[in-house]
């Protein structure tokens, strides 16, 4: 089996996220950020659990970027309490994930990525419905 070098392998994988984004539903668009999400969070454990706290905190700050990037565009206006919600739970995962930050704390870091798993179930059932 060949492997990639990791520049390589990013390379190859923001190329592909770029594709996917540009042919994207907003509700595809929201499950292919919470995919990265999802994979990034995973990273992020493979740092704490081998010690590698600069990559850890690398991961981390790509987690609650993209979750900032989700919360900012939630459309506050129209959405009600589905979307005071889901502000909510995006600001609850960006503290929690600070906290992990700092503590190195691995079942706050799952807790996040139950909810986030969780939540990326429900989009993924919208985007069905819509199609």
């Amino acid at each position: 089996m060949t492997y990639l070098p990791n520049d390589s392998y990013d390379s190859y994988r923001a190329v592909d996220l770029e594709a996917r984004a540009a042919s994207a539903s907003p509700y595809e668009l929201v499950l292919v950020l919470m995919d990265g999400l999802l994979d990034e969070l995973a990273r992020a454990r493979g740092h704490i659990e081998h010690k590698r706290y600069q990559q850890k905190g690398a991961s981390l700050e790509k987690c609650m970027n993209i979750l900032n990037g989700l919360n900012g565009a939630l459309d506050e206006e129209n959405g009600g309490e589905v979307v005071q919600g889901l502000a909510r739970l995006y600001e609850y995962c960006i503290y929690r994930l600070s906290d992990v930050s700092v503590t190195l704390s691995l079942e706050g870091l799952d807790e996040v990525v139950n909810l986030l798993g969780t939540l990326r179930e429900g989009w993924e059932g919208v985007s069905a419905a819509r199609k």
